[in-house]
């Protein structure tokens, strides 16, 4: 992979510090009025450049503390800081704009915009961040050769494969040199060829570029090439293994 020009101004690659820090985070639903607990006192640090798996089963927790720690959800007790800064602390209008700044997603279901082009789906976050035209156009053209879809940048979702659509969005993703990265069952809906092919491109991101991962999976390939394995069991952490990377 040639990282050379991507990796200008970026800081990450090499600046190792705590992230993400989650303070004995609770999150309660309600159900017909019920109590559902989903959530249990989380105590979670992750620092940049990690590649981490969050694991269990269905129900666990796992997609729940993927949308706190993002600030997509608010925790019912407890607290995030996200580089530094308290999630409790920050109004709807300033996480807002965080998560647009500093946060990069990849969904099971790619959440592109349709009717954009493929170019126009990676630029869109760099758009609403105010980047020259010429800056966005470049950092597109070199993502989508990074990410293996040179030539295609003009071509509508619906016109893509399921595997083409998730390297848009982890293109999308990535595009605007965000400080994590979270994946939430990214290889779901792809063929075992596909995901790994994507899931390799990930990893190279992640030596390459200092960029950190955290995944919400089931997936037993990403969970062997994760670094960190984190096991949540009805909403506790029950096992945090870390691996050499």
């Amino acid at each position: 992979m040639n990282n050379k020009s991507y990796n200008q101004g970026n800081s990450l690659a090499h600046d190792k510090r705590a992230l993400i820090v989650a303070e004995n985070v609770e999150k309660v639903y309600s159900e017909n009025g019920v109590p559902v607990p989903a959530l249990r006192g989380v105590d979670l640090t992750i620092e940049t450049g990690e590649f981490t798996a969050l694991v269990g089963p269905s129900g666990s927790g796992k997609t729940t503390l993927l949308n706190v720690l993002s600030g997509l959800d608010r925790p019912t007790s407890g607290d995030v800081h996200l580089d530094g800064r308290s999630i409790a602390a920050m109004s709807p209008g300033e996480l807002s704009d965080f998560r647009r700044d500093h946060i990069g997603f990849i969904f099971q279901a790619y959440n592109l915009i349709p009717v954009l082009t493929a170019e126009e789906n990676i630029e869109y976050i760099m758009y609403l961040q105010k980047v020259p035209h010429g800056e966005r156009h470049r950092r597109v053209l070199e993502i989508l050769d990074l990410v293996g879809m040179k030539g295609l940048e003009k071509r509508m979702p619906p016109k893509l494969s399921g595997g083409q659509q998730q390297r848009v969005a982890i293109a999308r993703a990535m595009v605007s040199r965000p400080l994590l990265i979270l994946a939430d069952e990214p290889t779901a809906n792809l063929d075992s060829k596909t995901g790994s092919d994507l899931l390799d491109i990930m990893c190279d991101l992640n030596r390459g570029l200092g960029m950190t991962f955290v995944f919400s999976t089931h997936d037993k390939m990403i969970q062997e090439k994760a670094h960190r394995v984190v096991t949540l069991t009805d909403g506790k952490v029950s096992g945090d293994e870390i691996r050499e990377g």
